[in-house]
């Protein structure tokens, strides 16, 4: 693996060794198949000191086991899983990449355990690349540089099973709902026939901030998929685990798609009314209406978004445009001229600097040059962004779109609409109207219970319980059509939604009278309809917002 500077060696390896309750759990799971003799052969590729082992050591008897293949990077690692090896185990030393590339692909193994590592593609070299990319693309996934080294363990480990075959895997909670993880999503519920996955409110790993659930499953039997099914469970914590059965899951069809798995945390009852509404023609999308951009990449927020004492001090005053930085600068649905005032006055930064890049660095004003100059002295320039541009302090792709929608939100994304050609940083999204899009309309469609479940269906929940939405998947938030509901009755509701904004008010109270008003009287959608999605949005805002406590 290529070093990279400041990065630990246990990070460069992913390696994050299994809390043995979980290892128990996991092995517990598969008990019986053990000991009944259905489980023949056993491989664990990535072992570390061999947690997964002793769990078998105190689960359950291995007499009706022939063989337990364990295979480890490090040979310090690999050692103490040999001390602990049980009757029939055999610890090797090497790359499972590899050694699934030389010797082990054409072996068939009855349950796969672990807790692959978690590495970043920069990290691999390039053979572990290219083999990675090998069994993606054998699988019919697509390969990128997004794609993380569990991935490629994962689908490996699957390929690996036999027919009825079992696997149990720890592996990052972005398997749920991560672009780069689509492929994966839809090779899995197309080659396992059942599929239990179990997330955690609390962290569980020591140290480290990422989010994982348990996966288990096991390999089709028959070529049919619609069989296929899927249990998603959330517990607090490992604690849990003590008092779980599976057997009490609640089960559902899963569909054979990329979509996310956050669906799955709703009752199945919902999932025909999600497609439901996704079909109707009464409802479009907002990348129908929109193009959703990521806003302007800085390359360093905190040095080219500045306070109004800034401007003045350096003088920047004809190259600054108004900016909207964060959720606290948006206090309704428009960005107004006094809103702006209201900012610069409580000293946020308010403006973004934009050089000019048509004249020279030598016919800047002195002031400007003096706060390039106090920039280069303090590194705000060796930031990778900055770095590769031909002048550092020249920030592109500068443009004001006619809304924002914020990238990062706690209850739901604020929607805003751009009233003074203001600019955003990355923390927002830029959105541009198509040509004849009823602006104030498209704002409107944004705040009912619909809506707003599409909206956390479509995104993701990032550290501490944020939903995080990115450009292509707000692209696909689906919005009831308003356009050609009265424009009166719309200003309405907007000052009805924008005074409860500005004032921190239940926005529930606000969604009532909308969903009336639009979904039922105007678009006839049943009001049971809208009720189910209003909880279909609080069970998902539920579960993400719950992580973060």
């Amino acid at each position: 693996m290529k070093l990279k500077k400041k990065v630990t060696e246990q990070k460069l390896r992913g390696a994050y060794y299994t809390p043995d309750v979980l290892a128990r759990f996991i092995v517990g799971y598969f008990r019986s198949n053990i000991l009944a003799g259905k489980i023949k052969k056993i491989l664990e590729p990535s072992c570390g000191d061999g947690v997964f082992l002793d769990a078998i050591n105190e689960v359950c008897s291995i007499k009706n086991v022939d063989q337990i293949l364990c295979i480890e990077l490090e040979e310090a690692e690999a050692q103490k899983a040999r001390d602990k090896a049980l009757e029939k185990t055999k610890v090797v030393t090497g790359d499972f990449i590899k050694l699934y590339q030389d010797k082990l692909k054409d072996e068939r193994y009855d349950l796969v355990i672990g807790n692959p590592p978690y590495i970043r593609y920069q990290y691999l070299d390039e053979k572990q690349r290219e083999v990675q990319s090998d069994i993606l693309v054998h699988n019919g996934m697509k390969s990128n540089k997004l794609i993380n080294a569990w991935v490629c363990f994962l689908v490996a480990a699957v390929e690996l099973l036999n027919e009825g075959g079992q696997i149990g895997f720890v592996i990052p909670a972005e398997l749920l709902q991560v672009a780069y993880a689509e492929d994966l999503r839809l090779f899995l519920s197309n080659n396992l026939e059942k599929l239990v996955v179990i997330t955690f409110q609390e962290l569980v790993f020591e140290d480290i901030e990422q989010e994982v659930v348990v996966l288990m499953g096991t390999k089709n039997t028959t070529k049919a998929k619609s069989s296929a099914t899927i249990a998603i469970e959330q517990l607090k914590n490992l604690e849990c685990l003590k008092d779980v059965n599976v057997d009490d899951f609640h089960f559902q069809l899963i569909e054979h798609t990329k979509d996310k798995w956050t669906k799955y945390f709703v009752k199945d009852v919902h999932a025909p009314l999600i497609e439901q509404i996704k079909q109707d023609d009464r409802f479009v999308t907002l990348g129908d209406l929109a193009i959703v951009n990521v806003g302007i990449t800085t390359g360093n927020n905190k040095y080219f978004s500045v306070n109004k004492q800034v401007v003045e001090d350096y003088e920047l005053s004809d190259i600054v445009l108004p900016l909207i930085g964060r959720s606290s600068h948006a206090h309704g649905i428009y960005f107004t001229d006094m809103d702006w005032k209201v900012n610069i006055n409580n000293h946020k930064d308010a403006y973004l600097i934009s050089f000019p890049n048509d004249i020279s660095y030598e016919e800047y004003p002195q002031k400007h040059k003096r706060y390039i100059e106090l920039g280069e002295h303090e590194e705000e320039n060796t930031g990778y962004k900055c770095r590769i541009r031909d002048r550092w302090y020249i920030v592109p792709s500068i443009w004001s779109p006619d809304a924002f929608l914020l990238r990062r939100n706690n209850t739901f994304p604020k929607f805003v609409l751009n009233d003074i050609n203001a600019v955003s940083t990355d923390t927002m999204h830029r959105i541009k109207f198509h040509e004849g899009i009823d602006r104030d309309k498209v704002l409107l469609s944004y705040y009912n219970s619909i809506t707003f479940a599409f909206t956390e269906i479509n995104g993701r929940s990032y550290g501490g319980g944020v939903l995080e939405i990115l450009p292509g998947e707000a692209s696909k938030i689906v919005l009831p059509d308003l356009m050609n509901f009265d424009s009166q009755e719309a200003k309405r509701l907007l000052q009805l939604i924008d005074n409860a904004i500005r004032n921190k008010l239940n926005i529930e109270q606000v969604l009532d009278e909308i969903d009336t008003v639009v979904l039922v009287s105007y678009l006839g959608i049943d009001k049971n309809i809208c009720h189910e999605f209003r909880r279909i949005w609080k069970i998902l805002m539920g579960r993400r917002r719950g992580r973060g406590k």
